[in-house]
């Protein structure tokens, strides 16, 4: 059953996945429906910078981390100091700290100024629809972005409908930001736009 996103008065904190379900989403299980490699594997490069809004614990973090290499940078910003311990202690466990700088955002901007125009790949995986103003993230993902970067939009049908989708790639749009292709993610609605 849909949830109905939450009403423009609702705080912005009501629409933030609570930390404690930050372990359920990084959960092994999980890679049965949405395999990390299959998902990113075709967009991802050694080398690369990427960008990762709202990483959680981790659950694709780890994964873009291995694809990066030793001479790529994964930047994960999260607003919630609990979900940043999480995927901190995964990556060291796995022997991929060094590779991720994750950082806590603000309800100001997600503080990635220093990657302006240098991001090859940015994930928005499950994020957007919990931003308070999606128009400022695109605009900000769009400004961390080198000419010709990608972004894997991907949010999820029980949370999204098709047409509030319609409405967040026209504010990717708006912020520069072209539809490529539409692509297929089990449970969600997904598309990768690419900064002109």
């Amino acid at each position: 059953m849909r949830q109905p996103l939450p009403r423009p008065e609702a705080s912005a904190a009501s629409r933030v996945c609570p930390w404690w379900l930050g372990w359920l989403l990084a959960s092994p299980l999980r890679r049965l429906r949405q395999d990390p490699h299959a998902i990113l594997g075709p967009h991802v490069a050694e080398g690369m910078t990427v960008l990762e809004p709202g990483p959680g614990m981790g659950f694709f973090t780890l994964e873009l981390a291995r694809l990066v290499g030793p001479r790529g940078r994964v930047v994960a910003v999260d607003i919630q100091p609990r979900m940043l311990e999480g995927l901190r202690r995964r990556a060291r466990k796995a022997g991929l700290h060094e590779r991720i700088d994750a950082r806590l955002a603000t309800r100001e901007g997600m503080g990635v100024e220093d990657l302006a125009g240098r991001a090859d790949f940015v994930l928005a995986f499950a994020v957007v629809h919990e931003f308070p103003d999606a128009g400022r993230f695109f605009a900000e993902a769009a400004a961390a972005m080198r000419p010709g970067a990608r972004l894997l939009l991907a949010e999820p049908t029980h949370h999204v409908s098709r047409e509030e989708f319609e409405a967040t790639l026209a504010l990717a749009a708006r912020a520069g930001l072209r539809l490529e292709r539409r692509i297929e993610i089990r449970g969600s609605l997904s598309a990768v736009i690419v900064r002109g």
